[in-house]
């Protein structure tokens, strides 16, 4: 079923909208998928946050025009899938595993802004840690010396009580 000029121009601003709060767009081709599998796709990245949309390519590259991810335009051929991230890891994460155990969903290309990735590079990106694993990387790390520091400061009390404890048992039992 066709959209009218109108229904297209508010689809356009819709991804628009996503792309200018993108830290990327993944684009995949998804000929041969059934039903179902797209249902579970579309369920995986609503609880990753990424935004998934099948979309004519000539809407799509109105969405990106003027935008950092415009170099994407080159590779839109095809009947795509395209999922847009606020994350720069999300969409290629979701994307690449879906595709892992899914041999019909083929990853085409992916966009961080002003850059574009070629299939190898979405992998390459799907397999980096997101931000959360590297925040929270981070924070055990500063957290380690600290811990590491009241540990030893533990020690000296704890060792003079146990040594207390010893020649106490020692008169007792003599």
């Amino acid at each position: 079923m066709s959209l009218n000029r109108q229904e297209k121009a508010v689809v356009v601003e819709e991804v628009v909208a996503k792309v200018a709060k993108a830290q990327s767009i993944i684009v995949a081709e998804y000929r041969g998928l059934d039903v179902a599998s797209v249902t579970e796709l579309r369920k995986k990245a609503r609880e990753s946050g990424v935004y998934l949309r099948v979309l004519k390519n000539t809407l799509a590259r109105r969405a990106i025009a003027g935008t950092p991810f415009e170099g994407l335009s080159d590779q839109l051929a095809g009947p795509l899938m395209y999922g847009i991230s606020n994350d720069p890891v999300g969409a290629a994460k979701v994307m690449a595993d879906f595709a892992k155990t899914n041999d019909k969903l083929v990853l085409k290309a992916g966009s961080l802004p002003n850059s574009v990735l070629n299939q190898d590079g979405v992998k390459a990106l799907a397999s980096m840690p997101s931000r959360e694993e590297l925040l929270s990387k981070l924070l055990g790390t500063m957290q380690a010396p600290i811990a590491t520091f009241v540990r030893t400061l533990n020690e000296v009390p704890t060792k003079f009580v146990r040594g207390l404890a010893a020649v106490r048992d020692q008169k007792e039992a003599a």
